[in-house]
């Protein structure tokens, strides 16, 4: 497999300015020719970006870049969708996978070569299989406002009530926190929770669960158990391939994906991880904060935005 560090060695070797771009094409019409299905990836910049960075969550302009990526690709061969993401904004999310299942109806996979967090993990969710490593993982789906958990305000809230109940004197203590909340503060995290439990919950049941008997009570425990703020402690938190099998997640592990050997790819394994590694090259050596794009090299690459120059007169 072209490692990481055989990737850095091919990128210099072709003495290039797009020679980046040239590799990442190359892997992902090799995964094509693997698979004969259509590839799209969806990679952030997160892992190179300072934290809340510009352009590096899920938002409404990604509906633009899956439109230049889809254009023109054979959609009866279905999509397997490679994701690196730290999550983002809910309405997009699912304007982005109705979107998605609009062209490519439930034949469409996931792949996570290294993480896909939050809104990312329920974009995978609504796929029919996941594809994970041994070194992949997805995280928790619950809600968050400006960096805070929404089941975690809730659940603050609710001790407060208790807290004041058993003992009045601490009413002073919580009323400093409770105070910051503004109006509709707690009815807007509780719709939130509700919007995206019910939203996975339904993919869940018309897509991977969906030839699965008791499929209302397994998709109940995965969004149950994503969602929980109790359960998972942080939303930062690493979930990996064992833990999602045993919350009846349909994972298919990386390592069993074979293949005959391809322009130095092993097998199918190689192929993703060696895709994966461009785009780690690609955003350390880019200004690039966001890429999607197809098998084909139809793409749209979202920069960092450029610090605006004042003139100043002194």
């Amino acid at each position: 497999m072209p490692s990481w560090g055989e990737v850095l060695e091919e990128y210099k070797g072709l003495r290039d300015v797009n020679a980046l771009d040239t590799i990442r094409h190359k892997y992902l019409r090799i995964m094509h020719q693997y698979t004969g299905r259509n590839v799209i990836t969806y990679y952030s910049g997160f892992l190179q970006r300072p934290k809340g960075s510009l352009s590096i969550d899920i938002d409404d302009n990604d509906k633009n870049a899956f439109m230049q990526a889809v254009c023109g690709l054979d959609k009866t061969k279905g999509l397997d969708l490679i994701l690196h993401t730290p999550g983002g904004s809910i309405a997009a999310t699912e304007s982005i996978v109705t979107y998605l299942r609009s062209i490519f109806g439930n034949d469409i996979r996931a792949f996570i070569p290294q993480m896909a967090m939050s809104a990312g993990t329920m974009i995978a969710l609504s796929c029919k299989e996941i594809v994970m490593g041994k070194q992949s993982n997805i995280g928790p789906i619950d809600p968050q406002f400006g960096g805070m958990s929404c089941a975690g305000i809730i659940e603050e809230f609710k001790k407060a009530k208790a807290d004041i109940q058993a003992d009045p004197s601490a009413i002073p203590l919580w009323q400093t926190i409770i105070s910051k909340y503004h109006p509709t503060f707690l009815g807007d995290c509780d719709k939130a929770i509700k919007w995206s439990e019910t939203m996975v919950g339904e993919w869940l049941r018309t897509n991977m669960l969906s030839q699965e008997h008791d499929c209302n009570t397994i998709a109940e425990k995965i969004v149950k158990t994503l969602g929980s703020h109790e359960k998972t402690f942080a939303h930062s938190k690493h979930i990996h391939i064992a833990e999602c099998k045993n919350l009846g997640i349909k994972v298919v592990p990386l390592e069993e994906l074979q293949g005959e050997p391809k322009e130095g790819c092993k097998d199918l394994q190689d192929c993703v991880l060696t895709i994966h590694h461009t785009y780690m090259h690609t955003f350390s050596n880019s200004v690039a904060a966001k890429i999607v794009e197809n098998h084909e090299g139809n793409a749209m690459i979202v920069n960092m935005p450029v610090p605006v120059q004042t003139a100043v007169v002194r």
